[in-house]
């Protein structure tokens, strides 16, 4: 029930991009493990995605450090040999260090920092009766899905002719982060001898255990779950004073000693283990505040985000939660998700079939059988627990207040054009928010975008390195006159062909980030001093992500949302559809120099540029 994950250090949170993945009826091929890159060919990426970034006094420096590392016989290569014995040994060689080392020792709150939220397009009603049919359709597409993974029905994946691992899927369900005094945990309960049958349903603050299963272990009925949902929103009239769920926003270490209180008392454990061992749970909240129809977007996906705030619908959530779906009063809806356990391509696949799930007729009608009343659960809040909420609600506040989010729907072209002229969409936006980023702040600066390594056994992501040397060429000859359309052209398709090599060397899993964090956990596995290399400041700056990005390709017009990953940072995500594009753009308002709608502007009118630059006018 309970997986304990290995040792680590610090680093930022992900996402996920997914290229050309399909489906497929034919028996899955097996998934070959993840090798650890060559040593050079690391080093040598890594000096060369410094180039455009640092000063040549600066570069110098680091070039005698990775050299005095990679000597022969030196420390870099003793690290490497004891990576490749590792890759013998375990089942993937980096994702157990990555998951421990990236997000449970993180002591940053979820919300914002790290679970990422999806926003999709608003259902057609307004009301309460239909967010309650609506939400027992999606109820009942989940557990669709979970029974065709549990069947082990459910088709390969493809990506670029290549299998996907499918090892996340069966993860996804009953499945919640726990919090520790120094680094967090896992718990997985589906594997259990009794898996869970019940889901939790949180409305107004307050939560309901929900059976989703009948006696004989049937599913309920979308009928029969209807009949649940209007029984817990009749108990539910009225919002609890505490919202219980807003402890779940904390700084880690500060959730984790108020979660050692809570569950001191056997009736508050009892009501968290029923969160933490349901299914997923479900937020049926208020409408989102509606100022105008072009902020209504950022508004909805900031929503599926956080909740909007104390006073909104964040108490509505249990942040620890592997799963959340979210199901607004005004048609709004979309999924929060913690990352320890789920990534974006599984996520995608299951929001695929809840969407053509939604477009059938109810497959059967409900039985005439006596269904139990949802449990409410109930806490005891003593003086104590009552001061940790108030400093909840205060910090997260705070955070939510701090949080720029912009959120738009690009209309002038989508992947489409882009691929008529041959060009990667995603290599073409990349350079797109190299150029955008420039123009507002005259620099280039550290960029991660996130590259999925599920065409291996256990694999879970990589980072590319979008500043190169020739997206630097390219966008200093775009702004200046002197310099031809033609030329421009052809720097242009340098620059695009020099991240689309990027993505096919990560793709086979030879990217540069996972393997450096490889090393450094490497020397500290063998109780070495952290070699100098990641003490260099180079490394800092190279790691200090202002631009972090994830392409969410969908079937659908939804949109992915995060925060940044520092605080003079933004977080940019995106979602190529054929003729248009959906963008979500955040930053921090306590950082003067950053802003979203400017960074937004500015990439609307570098899009339009280069469209110009493809298509010049007759």
């Amino acid at each position: 029930m309970w997986r304990k994950l290995p040792h680590r250090a610090w680093l930022p949170r992900v996402s996920w991009r997914q290229d050309l993945c399909f489906f497929s009826s034919v028996p899955p091929q097996p998934v070959p493990p993840q090798p650890v890159p060559p040593l050079a060919h690391t080093l040598q990426g890594y000096l060369k995605a410094l180039e455009p970034l640092l000063p040549p006094e600066e570069l110098s420096h680091t070039r005698r450090m990775v050299q005095e590392f990679s000597r022969r016989g030196g420390l870099g290569q003793k690290l490497q040999e004891g990576l490749e014995k590792r890759a013998r040994h375990t089942k993937n060689w980096i994702a157990d260090w990555w998951v421990q080392w990236a997000y449970l020792e993180s002591r940053q709150p979820l919300p914002v920092h790290w679970n990422p939220a999806i926003s999709l397009p608003r259902r057609d009603y307004n009301d309460w009766r239909s967010q309650l049919l609506f939400a027992s359709k999606l109820i009942a597409a989940v557990l669709d899905f979970k029974a065709i993974v549990k069947s082990g029905q459910l088709p390969g994946e493809y990506m670029r002719g290549k299998p996907l691992c499918k090892e996340l899927y069966p993860l996804l369900f009953s499945s919640c982060r726990i919090p520790g005094p120094k680094h967090d945990y896992i718990a997985h309960y589906g594997r259990s001898r009794r898996s869970p049958t019940h889901i939790t349903v949180v409305r107004n603050y307050q939560f309901f255990q929900l059976e989703v299963y009948n006696s004989d272990g049937s599913r309920m009925t979308e009928g029969q779950i209807h009949s649940q949902l209007l029984r817990i929103r009749s108990q539910s009239w009225k919002t609890d004073k505490e919202p219980m769920g807003i402890l779940t926003s904390e700084h880690r270490h500060t959730w984790g000693e108020a979660y050692n209180r809570l569950l001191k008392d056997k009736l508050n454990q009892d009501s968290v283990r029923a969160i933490e061992t349901g299914l997923f749970n479900l937020c049926l909240d208020s409408p989102v505040m509606r100022i105008s129809d072009e902020k209504y977007a950022s508004r909805k996906a900031a929503q599926v985000l956080h909740g909007g705030g104390t006073y909104s619908n964040s108490g509505n959530r249990w942040f620890d939660k592997t799963l959340q779906f979210v199901v607004g009063e005004d048609g709004s809806w979309g999924i929060l998700y913690e990352q320890a356990t789920a990534e974006g391509p599984p996520i995608a696949t299951l929001l695929h079939h809840i969407l053509e799930y939604c477009e059938k007729p109810e497959p059967k009608r409900a039985p005439l059988v006596p269904l139990p009343t949802p449990k409410k659960l109930y806490f005891n809040i003593g003086r104590e627990i009552k001061w940790d909420i108030e400093q909840a609600k205060m910090n997260l506040d705070i955070l939510i207040n701090d949080l720029d989010v912009n959120v738009f729907n690009f209309r002038r072209f989508g992947k489409d054009l882009l691929k008529a002229h041959k060009l990667s969409p995603n290599s073409f936006i990349q350079v797109a928010l190299q150029l955008a980023y420039y123009r507002v702040h005259n620099e280039l600066c550290p960029t991660c975008d996130i590259v999925s390594q599920r065409m291996f056994k256990g694999g879970r992501t990589d980072v590319i390195r979008s500043p190169t040397n020739q997206s630097l060429r390219f966008i200093l000859a775009f702004d200046d006159p002197s310099v031809t359309r033609e030329a421009k052209l052809e720097l242009f398709r340098e620059a695009v062909e020099a991240y689309s090599s990027l993505t096919n060397a990560a793709l086979k899993g030879h990217g540069i980030d996972r393997h450096m964090l490889g090393l450094k956990l490497q020397a500290i596995h063998e109780g070495l001093s952290i070699p100098k290399i990641f003490m260099d400041t180079a490394y800092g700056l190279a790691t200090h992500w202002k631009l972090r990005t994830g392409q969410m390709p969908a079937n659908t017009d939804s949109v992915m949302c995060f925060g940044p990953l520092v605080p003079d940072g933004y977080a940019v995500c995106y979602n190529p559809q054929a003729d248009h594009v959906h963008f979500s753009i955040t930053a921090f308002n306590c950082c003067e120099e950053t802003h979203a709608e400017t960074l937004a502007n500015t990439l609307k009118d570098a899009l339009c540029e280069l469209q110009e630059l493809l298509q010049p006018a007759v």
